[in-house]
């Protein structure tokens, strides 16, 4: 009985583990699709990664050295990005920390970014990506951007 127990318990925790992978590999999956429009220059892809609400923005510093945050368009991001050769854009990342509760997730991942093939900067993404009716969305995106401090 005890060994029938043990197994049962063993089962649905490998169940729950399951079910976590997979939540969290559909939330890694919505992010690479960024990063695939963004290299591939496919704003048709790009505006499906997006809420239709979604923002973004970088923190940077202004003339005068002090931090600010800078609001970018969605539609001028997806122009700009669609305008640039195909590979030219290779934004590479590693995710640090996937984090769900039902339909609101996060992501924090640092990058290296390059442009034609050139190291251009670093930083870290910060998501907040919400689950609309089955499909991982980003809503939010913030980031850092610096060329001092790097690991290319």
């Amino acid at each position: 009985m005890k060994a029938f127990l043990f197994f049962l318990t063993f089962i649905l925790s490998l169940n729950l583990t399951l079910k976590a992978q997979t939540a969290e590999d559909s939330v890694r999956a919505a992010v690479n699709n960024l990063f695939t429009a963004m290299k591939s220059s496919d704003s048709v892809l790009l505006k499906t990664c997006f809420a239709e609400t979604g923002i973004l923005q970088t923190i940077t510093k202004n003339k005068e050295g002090r931090i600010v945050v800078k609001d970018e368009s969605l539609h001028e991001f997806c122009v700009s990005v669609s305008s640039q050769p195909k590979g030219s854009l290779d934004e590479q990342i590693v995710f640090d920390v996937v984090k769900i509760d039902g339909p609101l997730a996060i992501a924090w991942t640092p990058y290296n970014f390059y442009h034609n093939g050139k190291f251009s900067h670093c930083g870290v993404n910060s998501f907040q990506i919400v689950r609309f009716d089955g499909t991982w969305k980003i809503q939010y995106l913030i980031d850092t951007r610096r060329r001092v401090g790097c690991k290319p």
